[in-house]
């Protein structure tokens, strides 16, 4: 019998083809003879084609019946990119990429004059070939050409998977799959594009459905890895349902991958990298000339662009760090914001430590854009509340952060008409995120923020008084949740029901804010009903959960748990940084929390061991009475 380690260091000797596809299969199986051969002896038609797609210079046409499809022999490697993102461009012939504005002729499809003839003598078909043989680029496509850095964000993630030692470390991160919950593809994903403040979510405009990467080939039945070509079926989040080429409409190999994640590539990476490119055994018989059907079924399709893993880990680069120190609400006390101290940064999520706290345990999570943190010295600026720190001075490695870091809010004129202490407003509670209820303006701070107070719960000390901005999407005019078929809830001992705003500022004396006031900007979110995603639980915010998208009211999403009662749900904003898509935790190296029960049909873990313990600020009326599983 063979050893085993002559095997594979035979097949690692067996020369590649110009496709990246292992010669000299046939030794292992006969059945593969001829789709991965060389070349070598009686000629097809198809074989013909492929010696005159050889190298050499100018320009050459296929055969007489395709006078279109042609190809220009150079050194170069021709790219057939889509658009990345608004204001961009890439060129159809040399793959640069630059501002669309800049670009030639009307349509902005080429960055030349000289791409856009050169262009009209070329195929599509020859530059899939191009890419498949993996030619060394042109001159412009060498600034595509920055090698993937894949590597680096795995041992990126990795790391701060170990140091999540603020996240419960009783769940695997492994221990929900995503795949097998979504299934078939016939559960929705909110796109990555509706998450501007994530990884890739200002540059994913170009990944859809349809686009071909090359991944390993889980079904070739040799002793080494190798990889093949797999379309897009399906996207929801970062995950796609992807399918090998050659299966066509048979979907019982499909598998659900994180584009962001080492191992998926760009059509082409296999050949310039000298990597085997084998298709699934299961379907060798399907094909007789492999190399043929590539080119057929990859011609005028599209890939990821080859700087894609390079932009990934660009864009998972977080400018707060260690030890800066900012001010951020008091959770013990909403009125007030303390100093902390960062403690860690984990795929934009800050872990906040108060400054006076010696052991670290007197924590606080929040995303860096999330407008509960602000840089030193805004409590001052607006006149908001403030606990001072024991702390005379800060020590070595700790610096504020720059104000530059924060997320800006809108400005807001407060000369003319103006919010008025004592005016009645509707709010979602920050105690209890699943209600809106009725509130009043206590006081009215600078730069446009207000204190906002909650009738019929407030504490005597104003302590749990919270900060909203007049921009806030938090707050609403009174009517707000009548016209929107939202239940409100009504000031705790409020006798006089179905609750009525006409005599209740009667009863109390006092007036509505008005509506010209309030946050009226809907943006087109992407948002729909039914869309799973990962959403932070604020109340308990260090905890990431699996959760759908069940209804939209303007900007307001309602968010709803997987496997929990509806009475914790929360209301969100569709630009709120505490929401996630479909594989954020696995990319950053987040724990997600997965379904606390069975959900459907689906065999999913159960999450006993996640506890609904809530800290104080973020108790609400409901979640005090609610159990731990």
């Amino acid at each position: 019998m063979e050893n085993p380690r002559d095997l594979v260091e035979r097949q690692s000797r067996k020369r590649r083809d110009s496709f990246g596809m292992l010669d000299g299969l046939d030794e292992d199986r006969s059945s593969c003879s001829t789709e991965s051969s060389g070349g070598s002896g009686a000629s097809s038609p198809e074989d013909s084609e492929d010696e005159e797609l050889g190298g050499g210079g100018g320009v050459t046409q296929l055969n007489p019946s395709s006078s279109s499809l042609t190809l220009i022999k150079t050194n170069g490697q021709v790219y057939t990119y889509p658009d990345g993102k608004a204001g961009m461009a890439t060129c159809e012939m040399c793959g640069m990429v630059g501002v669309r504005d800049a670009f030639y002729s009307k349509t902005k499809r080429f960055c030349s004059v000289s791409c856009s003839r050169s262009y009209s003598s070329n195929s599509k078909k020859a530059s899939i070939l191009a890419r498949l043989q993996g030619k060394p680029p042109t001159k412009k496509a060498k600034v595509l050409q920055k090698q993937p850095l894949m590597t680096k964000l795995a041992a990126y993630a990795q790391q701060q998977a170990n140091q999540q030692g603020g996240v419960k470390k009783s769940v695997s991160m492994e221990l929900f799959d995503w795949g097998r919950y979504l299934g078939d593809g016939d559960v929705m994903g909110a796109p990555v594009s509706c998450f501007k403040h994530v990884p890739m979510g200002k540059s994913w405009g170009g990944i859809s459905e349809g686009i071909r990467v090359e991944v390993p080939n889980t079904d070739s039945g040799l002793p080494m890895k190798v990889y093949w070509i797999a379309g897009i079926i399906k996207l929801a989040g970062f995950k796609a349902l992807l399918r090998y080429e050659g299966f066509d409409c048979d979907s019982t190999r499909d598998f659900w991958l994180n584009l962001c994640v080492p191992d998926i590539h760009p059509v082409g990476w296999c050949a310039a990298g000298g990597k085997p490119l084998v298709p699934p055994q299961s379907i060798l018989h399907r094909f007789s000339n492999w190399k043929t059907f590539l080119i057929k079924r990859l011609t005028g399709s599209k890939t990821l662009p080859p700087d894609f893993a390079s932009k990934v880990q660009e864009s998972m680069q977080f400018p707060f760090k260690k030890q800066m120190r900012v001010e951020v609400v008091d959770k013990t006390h909403l009125c007030r914001t303390r100093v902390a101290l960062v403690e860690q940064v984990i795929g934009g999520r800050l872990r906040l430590v108060y400054e006076e706290c010696d052991d670290g345990t007197d924590d606080f999570w929040c995303h860096m854009y999330s407008p509960l943190i602000h840089s030193i010295g805004w409590s001052r600026s607006i006149g908001h509340r403030f606990k001072r720190s024991d702390v005379s001075k800060k020590l070595d490695g700790q610096m504020d952060a720059p104000g530059q870091l924060f997320a800006k809010v809108k400005e807001v004129d407060q000369s003319g008409h103006w919010f008025e202490d004592g005016m009645k407003l509707e709010a979602i509670d920050p105690l209890n995120l699943s209600a809106i209820c009725v509130a009043t303006v206590r006081k009215v701070l600078a730069d446009g923020y207000l204190m906002i107070g909650i009738d019929g719960s407030e504490a005597a000390d104003g302590s749990d008084w919270f900060c909203y901005h007049s921009t806030s999407p938090s707050i609403f005019p009174a009517g707000f949740c009548e016209i929107n078929n939202i239940e409100l809830t009504p000031p705790r001992g409020y006798s006089s029901l179905p609750f009525r705003w006409f005599e209740y500022l009667k009863e109390s004396k006092s007036v509505a804010a008005p509506v010209n006031l309030f946050n009226r900007d809907v943006p087109n979110h992407g948002f729909r009903p039914g869309m799973k995603l990962e959403a932070v639980d604020l109340m308990e915010p260090r905890l990431v959960c699996v959760a759908t998208v069940t209804r939209i009211v303007h900007r307001l999403l309602r968010i709803h748990f997987d496997g929990w009662e509806d009475e914790y749900d929360q209301w969100v904003d569709c630009e709120s940084p505490d929401l996630y898509p479909v594989g954020w935790c696995q990319l950053t190296g987040y724990q997600l929390q997965p379904p606390a029960v069975n959900a459907g049909s689906r065999d999913l873990q159960s999450a006993a061991s996640k506890q609904r313990k809530k800290s104080q600020q973020y108790k609400g009326q409901k979640k005090s009475e609610a159990a731990s599983l």
